[in-house]
């Protein structure tokens, strides 16, 4: 469901603003062009601009910024690098963006304790690339250069999380300025503690409704010994997740294990220059030792013959293996391709691995009898995939039938045990869903949203309706 823009409650003053300047200065914007870019995000959503964009240095800065919004009653949005895709930057009630890009230095680089502490506008690839001299490496990847605390807000994943995990598993502690402007850090840098709430997890996920947070310390992991990539293709969609549940069943450590249906493959192939078959594909990483990674090769070989794979294409080099994957991460922009003019409505679902052949296979059923270029792909060794409409948002019909394809698919997740979004968040797409998925849970969350924010101030509109 697209949000179209609101009436904003309050307009903001001439000396509400002036308060803002005393903070920021000049790093202060009511620009038409800077909000309307601040008002969306990588979905099809329409812009919904805030009415004054800051650019925040500091956590001190950001905590005396919401501490004039709260004295005033005015909303906070927090800003990464807007590469979300549930509409989840859009000022719905209008107020102040505050931008977090230009706080983006690493801090702390503990390698001994493998961790490090960096601010939220730091990049997922400037991070890997500081750490590069360190033999270490943060492994989330959700394919956008996304901002690390756009990350953790989100609760990201991707492609690596087979193997390492999601933010949530992967943060350890942050700061976080609260909506009355207290500075808070919800946990220390050690590996586990029984202390009280676990503050870093519920922060871990919450969109910027409950926080701003501006700094956070992450787990990090060795560069393996050995690396290596390879495509596989097979004859069917079922035969292609056959082999994935075999495999995560097995124990076998795979760091990736990305499924591409034959629509997918087609807009790769003509997006990226690839040449592989127009076949339902999984595409491979592990990680490893040289013996390990040779293992896990073989083990993973002999489950994919025995669910009629073709050949397996490997790629060893640097180079071979970055091409692969930027391709994967392409994803998006290839399905656009396929109907040039078109928009594209990225959606996402989850269900346990034992589930995941049924749900895909009925959902690619659902697209073809409804006529829809929709493109399969997914995070299958989680038992996470996406959907992405290619789709004319001028067109009523077409919308319909999108949005009860979508309906429909996210419905059956959750009949299967599963959610409404592994890895995209809630934003304002995915709202309408919580209540079939958390019941009488969403009542709890609802409480500690009006607990820890009783004005409503933090990214009003997402996540819990109040």
């Amino acid at each position: 469901m697209q949000i179209s823009l609101l009436t904003n409650p309050v307009s903001l003053s001439d000396e509400f603003l002036e308060e803002l300047r005393t903070v920021v200065e000049k790093r202060l914007s009511t620009a038409d062009a800077v909000c309307f870019q601040h008002g969306k995000d990588e979905s099809w959503h329409a812009s919904v601009p805030p009415d004054a964009v800051v650019f925040a240095h500091s956590t001190d800065e950001v905590s005396e910024i919401v501490k004039i919004c709260a004295r005033h009653k005015i909303p906070v949005i927090p800003y990464g690098t807007g590469t979300s895709l549930e509409g989840h930057v859009g000022a719905l009630h209008g107020g102040v963006c505050i931008d977090l890009t230009e706080m983006n230095e690493i801090l702390t680089v503990n390698a001994e304790d493998l961790d490090v502490t960096v601010q939220p506008g730091v990049r997922r690839k400037q991070l890997n690339e500081h750490l590069r001299d360190t033999g270490l490496f943060f492994p989330i990847d959700p394919g956008a250069d996304a901002s690390l605390g756009g990350m953790t807000a989100t609760r990201a994943s991707g492609t690596n999380a087979v193997r390492y995990g999601t933010m949530r598993e992967n943060v350890l502690s942050m700061v976080v300025v609260m909506a009355d402007g207290r500075i808070i850090r919800t946990s220390s840098r050690s590996k586990k503690s029984s202390a009280g709430y676990d503050l870093t997890r519920l922060f871990v996920g919450s969109e910027g409704t409950l926080g701003v947070i501006t700094e956070i310390t992450l787990r990090l992991y060795g560069i393996p010994e050995a690396v290596s990539a390879a495509v596989c293709p097979f004859p069917d969609l079922e035969s292609a997740v056959n082999t994935v549940i075999t495999t995560i069943q097995c124990g076998i450590p795979v760091a990736r294990i990305e499924l591409m249906d034959e629509v997918q493959m087609k807009a790769l192939n003509a997006y990226s220059k690839f040449d592989y078959p127009e076949q339902p594909t999984l595409m491979f990483e592990f990680h490893g030792t040289e013996a390990g990674v040779k293992e896990q090769a073989e083990m993973v070989g002999d489950i994919a013959d025995d669910n009629h794979a073709g050949e397996f294409q490997w790629a060893t080099k640097v180079e071979e293996r970055t091409k692969l994957w930027q391709g994967r991460h392409d994803s998006y922009y290839a399905a656009m391709a396929l109907r040039p003019g078109s928009k594209g409505m990225a959606t996402d679902v989850c269900v346990p691995i034992s589930r995941l052949a049924e749900c895909i296979l009925e959902t690619r059923k659902d697209i073809d009898e409804q006529e829809l270029l929709s493109p399969i792909v997914g995070h299958v060794g989680d038992g996470n995939f996406h959907c992405c409409f290619v789709m004319d948002p001028d067109d009523p019909d077409e919308m319909a039938r999108v949005e009860g394809v979508n309906t429909r698919m996210v419905m059956r997740a959750i009949e299967m045990g599963g959610t409404c979004t592994g890895e995209h968040g809630v934003g304002i797409g995915k709202i309408d869903y919580l209540v079939a998925e958390h019941g009488e849970a969403l009542s709890v969350m609802r409480s500690m949203k009006i607990a820890l924010d009783p004005d409503n101030i933090m990214n009003p509109g997402k996540i819990i309706k109040l």
